[in-house]
Parts: C-alpha cells; structure tokens; sequence
C-alpha cells in the first residue's frame, strides 16, 4: 500500500518493464529453449486436435466440438503470453506501454476464464451423455453447442472487462515500473498503485469464486450425478466407457481449477510473488500441454481417428 498524497508527487508511467526471469546468464539459453519448446508442443497438440476434429466425421460430435474450441483457446491463451516472455528471458528488460499491459491482461483474462466456463460445459456434456443417453441427441443440438460456446466467451469478455478496467484506471507509481511477474496478470499490477486496493482485491475475489469455486461446485455436482448413473450401467464396457471420460474431464479440471485457485484466491498476505510466478508458469505451459494429452492418451476415438490419418498419410506418400 502507498500513501495516497504521493499521487500528486509522482507522474503515472506510460510504460513498464518485466522482472528479470533469471539473473544467472548460464541459465537464460537453457530455460529459453525449455520454454520455446514447452510452447511448440502445445502450439502441435492443439493443431492437431483441431486438425483431426475436424477431417473426421466420426468425430463431429458436442465433446469434440467443445474440444476443438478449447484447443483453439489454449493455442491463444498461451502466444498472448509466451512471446513476450520468450523476448525478455535473455536478460533484456523490453518496455510494454500501459497499453500493451492493459490489452495482454485483458486477453489473458478473457482466454483463461473462456477455458474455465468451456471445461463446465463440457462436464454438462458429460452429464448428459451419461445420465440422459435417450434425450442427448435432443437437447445436445449444433445450434445449443454454438450458443453455449459463444456464451462462455461472452461472459468472460465482460468479466474481463470489468477487471481490467478497474485495474487500468488506478493511479500508478511514477517510481514503480517493474512488474513483478513475467506478464500483466490481475494479481500482481495492482500493487504498482499509489492508493488502497482493498476494492480491487475485493471484485478481484468476487469474480475469482464466481469463475472458479462455483463452477467448480457443478461440475462436481455433475460428477457426482454421472457416478451414479455409471454404478447402474450394467455392461462392464459401458460402466469402463463413462468412467474413463468422466475421469480424463475431472484430471483436467482438477489442475486447471487449483492453479487458478491458488494464484486468484488466496490471501494476499499469504502469498508471495515468486510462488505466483511459479503456478503462473504452471497453468501457462503444463496445463495446456497436460490437458491436450490428457485427453487425446485417454481417448480411444481421437487415438484411432490420428491413427488412421497417420496411417493413411503414409500410404499416400507411399502410393
């Protein structure tokens, strides 16, 4: 907290520089490289989620549909980030303008709460693949997909919003230009202002339980209910199908949700900025890449639909 008369001592700064990621120069080429990688592979393995949805029929379905979208977004989410951070991990402090700051924060929020309300519509898939077999291909329609997806960016657009505005319209230090993280994320640019920000933590908790700790909430309700279901199927296959799709869903939501619970919820004076570093880096590189092979390792349609585009792409070459 600052005292709120050096507001009218120090000019607001028009622009800002990252914390250096590592002062140690043997480590700067290794982690660059680490991290280029990490971004390739998830750049990869989302295009070819996307790639394969798309080429096959067999899987033009709602999870694939909501797949395929939340492919798309995490190859966004993480080149909003990856970037820049790939620029300023060799040791050069680059400047961002406040409003570069603002438009990285205001897309990283939007993508990571898009990410968040697509994982709860596709557990609401599940629980009606699951639990309603006979009404699924009802109510389940291309049109309700279509509107659920663009529900889910439209209220995170104005969620977003919101956030950054209220983030942005903070009177700033003018000696206060280091950002003490590796992007402009919600949590650590509120502490370069010269006045209370009790407020903003506040909606900052607010809209972190709605996106998080609420949908989190159904989605465990839905798993809970899909449990049962899957306890009166009588086939073994069956009962091995529904669990092994309700699992994969849980695995991802399970390390999407407590990254962000960690870094967006917990007591400020309980946190450190470094801790938040690292978790940041967790749910911008790990989770994407982890998501992605969760899914495509634990289901047997996408493993045998790229198997036979793999397959028949080496018999063309062949031919």
């Amino acid at each position: 907290m600052f005292a709120g008369s050096r507001v009218l001592n120090q000019p607001c700064p028009t622009e800002f520089v990252f914390r250096v990621f590592t002062a140690v120069p043997e480590f700067q080429v290794p982690l660059f490289l680490l991290f280029l990688l990490l971004y390739l592979m998830i750049l990869c393995n989302n295009t070819v989620i996307i790639w394969v949805v798309h080429a096959h029929s067999s899987l033009c379905t709602p999870i694939y549909f909501f797949l395929s979208n939340l492919s798309f977004v995490e190859i966004v989410y993480t080149t909003v980030v990856v970037p820049l951070m790939l620029s300023n991990i060799l040791g050069a402090q680059n400047p961002i303008p406040l409003v570069g700051c603002g438009a990285q924060m205001f897309f990283f929020v939007t993508l990571g709460s898009t990410d968040c309300f697509l994982l709860a519509v596709m557990a609401y898939d599940r629980y009606m693949a699951i639990c309603h077999t006979l009404h699924y291909t009802l109510v389940m329609t291309p049109k309700l997909c279509v509107q659920m997806v663009a529900s889910a960016l439209g209220l995170a657009l104005f969620l977003s919003l919101q956030l950054t505005s209220l983030i942005l319209t903070l009177p700033l230090c003018g000696h206060h230009r280091e950002i003490n993280h590796f992007l402009c994320d919600v949590p650590p640019v509120p502490w370069l202002a010269c006045t209370d920000i009790c407020v903003n933590q506040a909606v900052l908790y607010v809209v972190g339980i709605l996106v998080l700790t609420v949908l989190f909430l159904l989605i465990c309700g839905s798993c809970v209910f899909i449990t049962c279901a899957i306890l009166r199927i009588c086939s073994t296959e069956g009962r091995r199908w529904a669990f092994s799709t309700c699992s994969s869903h849980l695995t991802v939501v399970l390390l999407q949700y407590s990254c962000g619970s960690l870094v967006y919820l917990r007591p400020r004076s309980s946190t450190s900025e470094h801790e938040d570093c690292q978790i940041s880096l967790v749910y911008t590189f790990l989770t994407p890449l982890l998501n992605l092979l969760i899914y495509i390792l634990r289901n047997k349609d996408v493993k045998d639909a790229l198997r036979n585009a793999i397959m028949g792409k080496a018999a063309s070459d062949t031919s």
